[in-house]
């Protein structure tokens, strides 16, 4: 797959029209939001952040994209994704960007556990350049990663990962100095999907 499968025309396109799998939900069933910042330079970029290390953190450390639970405050999913942006990595989204669309609903799983949390991934595209400001608290890092060695499979790679005695090789990306794992590479693959339409 071309990385202009994954150019903003298309993935408008192509999110317009998208009808987003739900999970199935019960009344213990929480909500959280993410946003999938792209921005287009040379190529498309995607806004990755790291997450602190933090005790009783299922997802403790790892890439993840900007986002978090929704708050009683938050008026829907979109308003979640965009106010944990903002307090993550000082990015204000609803001034300088555009929400495409969102992607099917995933299933948030911790340490091979199904949660009673449904994350819903949403496709925001920058039109004015930003400055990030990470909140000291929940994000050590931020970077943009260019999303066509990942696309292509240049950058494809394995995380080991040992459970109930079993060592497994789980898919990832190799971001830098980092592994992007778990529920950001489902999420990625949600958007790739989404780009071949």
């Amino acid at each position: 797959m071309d990385v202009s499968a994954l150019s903003e025309s298309k993935l408008r396109a192509h999110l317009k029209v998208l009808e987003p799998w739900h999970v199935p939900t019960n009344d213990r069933t929480h909500y959280a939001a993410v946003a999938a910042v792209l921005r287009y330079a040379s190529e498309p970029e995607v806004l990755l952040i790291r997450r602190t290390e933090a005790p009783g953190d299922p997802w403790s450390g790892q890439m993840a994209f900007p986002g978090g639970r929704r708050e009683v405050e938050d008026p829907d999913l979109v308003s979640t994704a965009v106010r944990e942006t903002e307090e993550e990595v000082g990015v204000d989204l609803s001034r300088s960007a555009e929400l495409l669309g969102r992607l099917d609903d995933v299933q948030a799983t911790a340490q091979a556990r199904r949660l009673d949390l449904v994350i819903v991934p949403h496709v925001f595209v920058l039109h004015e350049p930003v400055t990030l400001q990470l909140s000291g608290t929940e994000v050590d890092e931020a970077l943009w990663a260019p999303l066509g060695p990942m696309l292509s499979g240049e950058t494809a790679t394995t995380r080991p990962w040992e459970h109930a005695g079993h060592r497994l090789d789980l898919p990832g990306y190799q971001v830098g100095e980092h592994i992007v794992w778990g529920l950001t590479y489902r999420m990625l693959q949600l958007l790739f999907d989404a780009g071949r339409g």
